[in-house]
């Protein structure tokens, strides 16, 4: 029996519903993770350029773009368990050039920008709150790292309430393998897996109507 027959038989990887009001949540694009000067950080101009092209046009279309970005205290990088165990995010202090969002990204004075300690964007944050008060029904989860942030926003945001897309070119990591296997894995339980070709035209028919 194949992978995909024993997802299949067990009620797995069924499509997700697109709502009428989405938003674009692009995860930790910040220089710790894009500039690779740094050791925490990873060659990301693809995706973050594919990420580009979604959050531009959601912006001219009046749809939310959602920035997340690390950033820790000097007591929140001594005492953190999360710390302990990946000792590199120790780096991402406040006020440092490595929680700022790259400037490739794009981002404006438009843009809600979420600090967050963890991995999710939701966790300990405001973010279903702003959405929710958007209006938004259907999250586009992009940014990084494929298989610790994006993955745990997406789970995230599932038990928040929302139907969730993950354009899989919009998604970055520092290893081809986890990368691939959270994104299975994401696809089967938690959201659909597409690409960025693909969430634009939606985001273009939404826009027309």
């Amino acid at each position: 029996m194949t992978q995909e027959t024993v997802y299949k038989d067990a009620g797995f990887g069924a499509n997700v519903p697109r709502g009428q009001k989405p938003a674009i949540l692009v995860v930790d694009y910040s220089y710790g993770f894009t500039d690779t000067q740094y050791p925490t950080a990873a060659d990301m101009s693809a995706e973050i350029a594919a990420t580009r092209k979604l959050t531009d046009f959601a912006r001219s279309a009046g749809m939310p773009v959602i920035y997340t970005t690390i950033a820790y205290t000097p007591l929140e990088a001594k005492s953190l368990p999360w710390l302990k165990k990946a000792t590199g995010m120790a780096a991402l202090m406040v006020g440092s050039r490595l929680v700022e969002i790259d400037a490739a990204c794009g981002m404006t004075e438009k843009d809600a920008l979420i600090v967050k300690h963890g991995a999710s964007a939701f966790f300990g944050t405001n973010l279903a709150a702003i959405l929710t008060g958007a209006g938004v029904d259907t999250l586009v989860v992009t940014g990084a790292t494929t298989s610790g942030c994006v993955r745990a926003s997406v789970v995230d945001a599932v038990q928040s309430g929302f139907n969730t897309l993950v354009p899989a070119d919009c998604c970055a990591d520092r290893a081809k393998a986890p990368h691939d296997a959270n994104l299975y894995d994401i696809g089967q339980k938690y959201a659909d897996v597409t690409d960025s070709a693909d969430i634009l035209a939606w985001l273009e028919s939404l826009a027309k109507r």
